[in-house]
């Protein structure tokens, strides 16, 4: 599989990949709280894919919001990051991370 290209955008805000503007991950997140994030966030996205093909439209409805909350907490949905100050950039991802390890503690599958 080919690497895709990923372009910044000037002000730092955007990623583009092929030719799709995305917000970019929170650049103030520490690594750790980063990387327990995208954990939980490719653990959602394999469960969306199981249950699609498996489960019910309320499963389905509860593996998606768990996507979008491990994708709030990164600072790439909901109020954006640069438009938050310190604290609520941190008590965004404090809280985001405290209901997915709720939901789905880290070690867990």
């Amino acid at each position: 599989m080919a690497q895709r290209e990923v372009e910044h955008t000037p002000d730092g805000r955007w990623i583009v990949v092929d030719g799709r503007r995305w917000r970019r991950q929170d650049p103030s997140l520490p690594e750790d709280v980063a990387a327990r994030l995208r954990s939980h966030l490719g653990r959602a996205r394999a469960a969306v894919r199981t249950v699609r093909r498996e489960g019910t439209e309320a499963q389905l409805r509860a593996v998606r919001d768990r996507v979008g909350l491990a994708k709030r907490g990164l600072g790439e949905r909901g109020t954006p990051w640069w438009e938050q100050t310190p604290d609520e950039r941190e008590a965004r991802w404090t809280a985001a991370l405290a209901q997915l390890d709720e939901q789905d503690p880290p070690g867990r599958s």
